[in-house]
């Protein structure tokens, strides 16, 4: 089902007075202006969309206005007097509080230490009160309809519920000003929809959202008025009203784009891999299916339905308690990732800051990570030869960086995702396992992943997508696999699929076996 074209009016909230100014903004990094010469209005009643391409300056410029970045050029005003926001703290009693894209929060701390650090209720006015502060974040949880234990450590929840510890953490402020950036990227439809409730709810006379995100359908449903950035300029700023998503999207890459696309029917060729029975200790129950050379199966269901841990098993990231994996006909044994990449499967995590990339290196070396004794005389690496691959991947996939001696950590979320897919391109494995690969990528990027995955299976690569977005999976995927509580609930192909039918499947408990050539819903 494809979403409509034009952006439909949200719930009416009516703009009124401005409480937010950027005028004239501008910022620059080494060998990067990020912004130049920006305004940016920010009126009570709006939600405000702001959009671009990955590094287009959106980010940098919530950055200023969270006080984690401070303006080489203009001024920033708030209720019409100039403010200065020297530190992240002056913005949140300034009353701008930030969901940032890249979470912010301590893993070696609970749930509720993590949203209300340097707040927490006292006893006698002295001690930390734990009861009370689970108490006070197991409410405002309950506000968001998620099930997270208050008490839990933040570094054993999954990235969803970090997601969503982080709109706590935000909505845990009184805030005017509620910055969102791509805060639905790891959500369920369910957590979405809840999400959007609570941004009805918080947009008031006196109140404002201003909401970064690549996902045209939420621009759609929520926006009132749209700002569009373009390599660090300003191209528009209309009412959400006057503009379709074709023209959003347009403004955002100076191009169109194709949004209804479907693969063309792919022949039957030979299985690659072969998973039997695959099973986990706390989740997988006998998950079974091939992947042939030259497809790409997707992987689709609900949040927890086992999909990244059908992944990570296979790999042999996470122990399995029963099963079988064949490749190219022959058996193989894997217990750790590595015996993974020697048996030709790459894996791009969901999380490409904790298990795809070592931020504090730079593109070049980060690039190589998978193929480091291709790069080695001896124990010494071979600089020159690392930069030029590099270089040569930086210009396949259009990743936007200084160059390649640039730290990782200084690129955009989608151009670390960029230099991720690099490295696996350049290991040059059989199989590749891509776990929501265009997260938090814009539309422009996207394309050209996709056209990238579609180029690597023209070369004969076999490829597992998995993805929360059904648009995705219905456009990429010549098979769709999907999953309900750990087990595969069916097959189907994609000439036949539609998104009642991978929801029919996704929300069953019942198990499909795996058919090739035949629709089983």
């Amino acid at each position: 089902m494809t979403a409509p074209s034009t952006v439909a009016e949200p719930a009416p909230h009516g703009a009124g007075e401005i409480l937010f100014e950027a005028e004239g903004v501008s910022k620059v990094f080494p060998g990067v202006r990020a912004l130049s010469d920006v305004d940016f209005t920010l009126r009570s009643g709006e939600v405000h969309a702001l959009v671009g391409e990955n590094g287009a300056g959106k980010s940098t410029l919530m950055k200023i206005l969270a006080g984690i970045y401070q303006p080489d050029g203009g001024e920033i005003r708030l209720r019409g007097e100039k403010i200065v926001l020297p530190t992240p703290l002056s913005a949140q009693e300034a009353g701008i509080s930030v969901i940032h894209q890249e979470f912010f929060l301590m893993n070696h701390l609970t749930v509720a230490q993590n949203i209300f650090i340097g707040r927490e209720p006292k006893q006698f006015g002295v001690f930390n009160d734990d009861n009370a502060l689970n108490k006070k974040a197991g409410e405002l949880l309950d506000r968001l309809g998620v099930n997270i234990d208050p008490r839990a450590r933040v570094g054993t929840l999954t990235v969803a519920a970090q997601q969503m510890v982080e709109i706590a953490k935000a909505l845990s402020f009184n805030s005017s000003v509620l910055v969102m950036d791509e805060p639905t990227a790891a959500l369920t439809d369910t957590e979405v929809e809840t999400l959007f409730r609570i941004i009805d709810n918080f947009v008031t006379p006196q109140t404002a959202v201003v909401y970064i995100s690549h996902r045209m359908e939420e621009i759609r449903r929520l926006a009132t008025q749209v700002t569009v950035l373009r390599d660090g300029e300003l191209v528009a700023a209309r009412p959400a009203s006057e503009l379709t998503i074709p023209d959003i999207i347009q403004l955002m890459v100076g191009r169109k784009i194709a949004s209804d696309v479907r693969p063309e029917p792919r022949a039957a060729t030979e299985p690659i891999l072969e998973v039997k029975g695959l099973s986990t200790a706390k989740l997988l129950q006998d998950v079974s299916f091939t992947l042939e050379k030259g497809e790409i199966l997707g992987f689709a269901g609900l949040m927890g339905a086992g999909r990244t841990e059908t992944a990570r098993a296979l790999i042999g990231a996470d122990p399995r308690t029963a099963g079988e994996v064949t490749i190219h006909g022959k058996r193989v044994n894997i217990t750790h990732p590595a015996d993974a990449v020697a048996e030709g499967i790459g894996y791009l995590s969901e999380d490409r800051k904790r298990y795809g990339l070592i931020l504090n290196q730079s593109v070049a070396a980060n690039t190589v990570l998978a193929s480091i004794p291709a790069f080695t005389k001896g124990f010494i690496l071979e600089d020159g030869k690392m930069k030029k691959v590099a270089q040569k991947w930086v210009e396949v996939l259009r990743t936007r960086t200084p160059s390649v001696d640039q730290r990782i950590r200084n690129l955009s979320g989608g151009n670390q995702q960029k230099v991720v897919l690099a490295k696996w391109l350049e290991r040059d494995c059989d199989v590749l396992i891509f776990d929501e690969p265009t997260r938090g990528i814009d539309v422009g990027a996207k394309q050209e992943i996709y056209d990238l995955l579609d180029k690597l299976t023209d070369e004969g690569k076999s490829i597992i997508m998995i993805s929360s977005e059904m648009e995705e999976v219905l456009r990429m995927s010549d098979r769709i696999a999907v999953m309900c509580n750990g087990r595969i609930t069916g097959f189907l192909n994609n000439a036949e699929a539609t998104q009642e039918k991978i929801m029919e499947l996704a929300t069953q408990f019942n198990v499909i076996e795996d058919n090739t050539s035949e629709v089983e819903a």
